[in-house]
């Protein structure tokens, strides 16, 4: 960034606003050119730039203009080389303000997010209760709980806060989740193995599944957090399941010889899903299949639980 002050016009182009935006921002959220020489417009210096630049990506993310401006105008002088440190931005829920962006997500996530930095413990859980009872489990976790927690780990990755908003709600969707899980146990054999991937800690999402699974009757095993691949090869060969379903939530635990493992055992699993984001689709052995969502890991681990019961019948 450079030292000298910029016109609103230089401002705009470089923030990829309209000028009127900046004289919105300036006249309702104070965030202005500071900048003042008797006979000449006002100018934008770095300090007001480098904050009008946490506005115009908070904004983009979803967060309100107001909130938006209020942890611009928080923010630290900008470092040597013209930058804000993200870091020192903390809007946790320790003192009740700052929002999580929820996206194009209902009333419903909006209510949530709210309750999220409440720390209302009963009013999340009150929340999730009745939308799975309302609406189901996939519907549940596309529309309401994923965009929350993403809204949640995007804040976190912006300003380092919010972890104790994300341990409450992790914790509520876990419960919720289980109690979905218990509410409908599925008869007949397991058909279905669910495992997170070597060092893979995220289980919410495989936790989801194991819930969307019992509502659709698909009995499964659930092996959790942290599998090492020869423990996953053990339990396939154990147990001699239709489909696993392998989670990884980021590129580091998304080792795919944990994959070719599977694919190697005694007793192959007719289908092997790589789940989550930790997965690239170029790097999957051929044979193991990639769902898109979590309405689609439902529908192929039920599709080959039934074919394999058909094929035992005939």
């Amino acid at each position: 960034m450079v030292d000298e002050a910029l016109s609103a016009g230089a401002v705009a182009r470089r923030l990829g606003v309209a000028v009127t935006t900046l004289r919105t921002w300036h006249q309702r959220y104070g965030l202005g050119p500071s900048e003042h020489i008797p006979g000449h417009h006002r100018r934008y210096t770095p300090t007001d730039l480098a904050r009008l630049e946490i506005m115009r990506r908070l904004t983009a993310e979803g967060v309100s203009p107001a909130e938006a401006a209020r942890w611009a105008r928080q923010a630290p002088d900008p470092t040597p080389n013209g930058t804000v440190a993200p870091t020192r931005i903390h809007p946790t829920g320790r003192d009740g303000g700052g929002t999580i962006p929820v996206g194009r997500a209902g009333p419903a996530a909006r209510g949530l997010a709210r309750a999220a930095m409440r720390l209302d413990a009963a009013a999340i859980s009150e929340t999730i209760a009745h939308a799975l009872a309302a609406s189901g489990v996939v519907a549940t976790w596309e529309g309401l709980l994923r965009p929350v927690l993403t809204g949640i780990g995007e804040r976190h990755a912006a300003t380092a806060g919010l972890i104790d908003v994300e341990h409450l709600v992790s914790r509520c969707v876990s419960e919720a989740l289980a109690a979905a899980s218990r509410a409908k146990v599925p008869t007949g054999p397991a058909r279905i193995l669910l495992s997170c991937a070597d060092e893979e800690q995220h289980t919410l999402p495989l936790e989801a599944l194991a819930a969307a699974l019992a509502e659709a009757g698909v009995s499964y095993r659930m092996l959790g957090a942290r599998v090492p691949v020869a423990a996953l090869v053990e339990a396939v060969n154990r147990t001699g399941p239709a489909a696993v379903v392998l989670w990884s939530h980021t590129r580091a635990t998304a080792d795919p010889v944990q994959l070719s493992a599977l694919l190697a055992a005694p007793r192959r699993p007719l289908l092997v899903l790589a789940a989550g984001p930790g997965w690239r689709a170029d790097t999957l052995p051929a044979g193991v299949v990639r769902p898109v969502d979590l309405a689609e890991a439902v529908s192929l681990s039920a599709a080959v639980r039934d074919s394999l019961d058909q094929s035992r019948h005939d």
